[in-house]
């Protein structure tokens, strides 16, 4: 945890002891009073807090706000729903590279049952981005959207800009052949089983070209962070 995060509700009263937050302060950077440390504010600025009182069960800080966080990448992913635990590594993951929406789907390969998980019922989703963020020393989140399926997906005006889909078998061109994009990137990967010959030609048919990472064929989880880091290579260089 780099940085520490807050919600704007958060910032104007203590924190309680049962936040682990308060054990990360006292018990791993072992802030004492008057000393200070990183935070932010999501979706906000970033600063300092400093520790002003450890009160019976809750801190008392003091917030400065300093400076703006870098914008996040124009980078849509799409993904397949896929087992609960990759899932859980794509939102902590893709958050930590920046990526600017996240949009996961059913597709005819994935299980209908992934999207019942309890990582989408309860809030541990949210928390997983939270945590992608404060490792990557930002505030700022990404949109997640838990669509429906890839159908109904690209039977709305897709996202603008470069429009790619990862696919081992079909791929024409290796994704490191990617060469200066100048606009936003739409990145579609399927789930373990990977895409039917029809979401194939749907995909083209939406202007997704079909690309690929290489021979070797890779867990989604790890497509998505070969392949995001690609992209955000050629965005910065």
């Amino acid at each position: 945890m780099n940085l520490i995060l807050f919600k704007p509700e958060e910032i104007e009263r203590p924190l309680p002891s049962n936040d682990p937050r308060w054990k990360h302060i006292r018990e791993v950077l072992k802030v004492k009073v008057g000393e200070s440390f990183d935070v932010g504010q999501i979706q906000g600025l970033r600063g300092k807090a400093q520790l002003k009182e450890v009160g019976r069960g809750e801190l008392k800080l003091e917030f400065s706000w300093l400076e703006e966080t870098p914008p996040l990448f124009p980078i849509n992913l799409w993904v397949s729903f896929c087992r609960p635990q990759t899932c859980r590594r794509i939102l902590q993951e893709c958050t930590s590279l920046g990526v600017k929406h996240i949009r996961f789907f059913d597709t005819e390969k994935c299980e209908p049952a992934y999207r019942q998980s309890k990582l989408w019922t309860t809030d541990e989703w949210q928390r997983l981005l939270i945590r992608g963020a404060e490792q990557a020393f930002c505030t700022r989140l990404p949109e997640v959207k838990l669509a429906t399926s890839l159908e109904k997906e690209l039977m709305v005006q897709p996202d603008p800009g470069l429009r790619i889909a990862l696919d081992n078998y079909e791929g024409v061109k290796s994704l490191g052949h990617l060469s200066n994009p100048t606009s936003e990137i739409t990145l579609a990967l399927g789930g373990e089983r990977g895409w039917s010959n029809q979401e194939r030609e749907r995909l083209s048919e939406a202007g997704f070209t079909l690309m690929d990472l290489g021979p070797r064929v890779l867990r989604t989880d790890t497509a998505c962070i070969a392949a995001i880091s690609i992209i955000r290579h050629q965005l910065i260089f």
